[in-house]
């Protein structure tokens, strides 16, 4: 399944985050995403793990609370490591679609900013 994360086909329909809001949180984690993540990698299909920039983390946790708020199939932690904080982004896998979108969202941003 190919998602398209600028349109609002890929909600799923737990999401209670008003129609009109979407658009601004897309761009709120557009910027996150830019600002914020250095490398991600999925050790499992239900989880993305994201490396943060020395700033990221209270970026990531606030973000990460606004949308707990509206979408709570997630599940969003954070781990201080020897090489920075990881912000953990779980789903159960009757989300993996959504996990998915955001994963190609956030490689086509930070592959971008790195050409």
């Amino acid at each position: 399944m190919t998602i398209n994360f600028t349109s609002q086909d890929w909600v799923p329909e737990s999401c209670t985050l008003p129609t009109v809001e979407r658009p601004i949180r897309v761009a709120e984690f557009d910027e996150f995403f830019d600002t914020s993540v250095r490398e991600l990698s999925r050790p499992e299909p239900t989880r993305l793990d994201l490396r943060l920039t020395s700033g990221g983390h209270q970026a990531g946790q606030e973000l990460a609370a606004r949308e707990s708020g509206c979408c709570s199939f997630f599940t969003f932690t954070f781990e201080d490591t020897d090489t920075g904080a990881v912000m953990s982004i779980q789903v159960p896998a009757a989300h993996v679609d959504v996990l998915d979108a955001l994963d190609a969202r956030v490689r086509a941003i930070t592959v971008k900013d790195a050409r």
